[in-house]
């Protein structure tokens, strides 16, 4: 006999109530995953998703999965209570995210202070990590390969639509230093001539009167639905209630049509990278004057001593 799984701590929301339902009466029933999914005409993923809490169970299998699984009607009482569209705070919102984002057939970011996971370059997301963990290298190493992994999708010739407006102060913030920030200039500028991408700058002076409180991002799932995403300080917040995606999409809709162009965005992406490869230059041009000064007081040092008084030729 199959017995519930257990789980630490509370359920987090409804809809995960209802996907621990549906798994303990799979599995109470002898069906794996895939079988269930065969029998419905769905996919796997439908399934493991549905039960996990991460997405809608699709009402049109309801009916014929009460039956197969012998609920007696309790998993349609169940699904018409649940608040398919109530916002979410999970303790594991970050890998949420992810698992969205791997699917999403369309990114929408509006991001500020940092530049955003999917648009980082190889050294910018080390030193990001780098900061108050430099002990731990493995770990570093770990985060960064793990945050590269989920851009490659989007680098595919046919990849998902990735809209991405950067605050000013995105491109201007130094993380790591100024060869990092060249480096990272020089990546917006090229991942930016795909076809899927388009990279906007809402500039300091950006004619908006009022500009999204947080940086946040719009997921355009397969399925037609969507989430709207943004964190907090210690935890993310996503909502699919349509109303709610409405209101973010409209803002950020009209976002776009009051900051850069994409061709005036490279412009000054382009002036902000000369700028750091100043900033290099002038930082590797002073270590060298600190080197070479440094070898001169040494010189000074081996060849100095006291001065032995010699006598004078008489006159």
């Amino acid at each position: 006999m199959s017995h519930r799984k257990g789980r630490k701590g509370p359920t987090a929301s409804s809809a995960e109530l209802f996907g621990e339902e549906l798994r303990f009466a799979r599995e109470a029933a002898g069906y794996t995953q895939e079988e269930l999914g065969k029998l419905l005409h769905c996919d796997r993923t439908v399934i493991t998703k549905s039960e996990g809490g991460r997405r809608k169970f699709p009402a049109e299998f309801l009916e014929d999965a009460d039956k197969l699984l012998g609920t007696g009607g309790l998993l349609v009482r169940l699904y018409e209570r649940v608040d398919w569209h109530a916002e979410v705070e999970h303790p594991d919102w970050f890998q949420k995210y992810v698992g969205l984002e791997a699917e999403a057939v369309a990114v929408r970011v509006f991001q500020y202070s940092r530049i955003n996971g999917l648009l980082q370059s190889e050294e910018y997301a080390r030193a990001m990590f780098a900061t108050g963990k430099a002990g731990d290298p493995d770990v570093i190493e770990e985060r960064t390969r793990a945050r590269l992994s989920r851009q490659h999708r989007f680098f595919e010739p046919d990849g998902p639509l990735l809209l991405a407006v950067l605050h000013e102060s995105a491109i201007r913030s130094v993380v790591g230093s100024s060869r990092v920030m060249r480096i990272q200039m020089e990546h917006l500028l090229s991942v930016g001539e795909r076809r899927n991408i388009s990279i906007q700058v809402a500039p300091y002076d950006c004619g908006m009167t009022e500009l999204p409180p947080t940086s946040m991002m719009l997921l355009a799932m397969p399925d037609g639905s969507e989430w709207v995403y943004s964190e907090s300080l210690d935890r993310g917040h996503f909502s699919d209630s349509p109303s709610i995606v409405m209101n973010h999409r409209r803002d950020y809709d009209l976002l776009r049509g009051h900051v850069l162009s994409v061709g005036e965005s490279r412009e000054l992406i382009a002036d902000v990278m000369e700028g750091f490869r100043d900033e290099e230059y002038r930082a590797r041009c002073g270590r060298l004057a600190e080197e070479q000064l440094q070898r001169i007081q040494r010189r000074r040092v081996r060849r100095g001593g006291p001065r032995i008084p010699r006598p004078r030729p008489s006159a």
